[in-house]
């Protein structure tokens, strides 16, 4: 019975380096295989920018979560958020087991800043509920993260019964450190590095983290250990370190 999980979040940064000097998508995916995680919550995933195809050679055919997943995550999800003249991008969910169902919800606070937060149930031999697994990319501003949390506040109360595992995980902006106020107190979640560690963790930027801006939350597992993957070759890849976490099912 596989009671483990091992699971990651990164913001890839549109599979651009710093300041989007190189395109580094190949790169991001070999490193992402050296996490060996069994599910990865990404933000920032491209799924189509018809520019940057034109413009690079060894650009992606298909969208970087298909890309990034190949044959090691058989099973991935994609929420398009942001929509352009060139494209889209959003958040994806990448993950070795089979996802049952999923369904991408609208968060935005305002119309300068095209918000989601992508809801996958993910069917693991042996367990008797899904896991329920979202990943978020919150807004840079106050008031949007507030409006933003009470929506994810009210969808988990909606739609993830009580006994069921979850994991919510990914770019929450949350430098003011917020987020634990609702998904801590009010839902009987555990963040994994203040489990751990006693405080969120410094994230950002990759190379010399400073800000607590990333998180993962879980209920139902025991954290058993959380790790910031910062400086080479991480660094030079997003301007987001990696998070991951390892636990195992109460």
């Amino acid at each position: 019975m596989p009671d483990k999980l091992h699971i990651a979040t990164y913001n890839i940064h549109k599979g651009f380096s710093h300041f989007k000097r190189r395109m580094v998508v190949h790169q991001l995916r070999e490193n992402l295989r050296t996490l060996d995680a069994d599910i990865i919550f990404l933000q920032e995933v491209v799924g189509e920018h018809t520019r940057h195809a034109a413009r690079f050679e060894n650009w992606p055919r298909g969208p970087q979560h298909e890309f990034l997943a190949d044959s090691v995550w058989t099973d991935f999800a994609y929420g398009k958020n942001a929509v352009y003249d060139e494209g889209h991008h959003g958040n994806a969910i990448l993950s070795r087991y089979p996802i049952a169902r999923w369904d991408n919800v609208d968060v935005s606070a305002h119309r300068f800043e095209s918000r989601g937060m992508l809801h996958c149930e993910i069917s693991i031999p042996s367990w008797p509920e899904n896991l329920h697994c979202v990943c978020v990319h919150l807004g840079l501003f106050k008031r949007g993260q507030s409006q933003q949390l009470l929506a994810l506040e009210q969808h988990i109360e909606q739609l993830v019964p009580q006994q069921a595992p979850l994991v919510i995980a990914g770019d929450f902006n949350d430098w003011r450190e917020m987020a634990s106020r609702i998904l801590v107190e009010r839902l009987n979640l555990v963040e994994a590095f203040e489990f751990t560690g006693g405080r969120a963790a410094r994230s950002y930027p990759s190379s010399l983290p400073l800000f607590r801006l990333d998180r993962i939350y879980v209920r139902g597992f025991h954290v058993v250990k959380a790790q910031v993957h910062q400086g080479h070759p991480w660094s030079k890849i997003s301007d987001h370190a990696v998070l991951s976490a390892r636990m195992i099912r109460r």
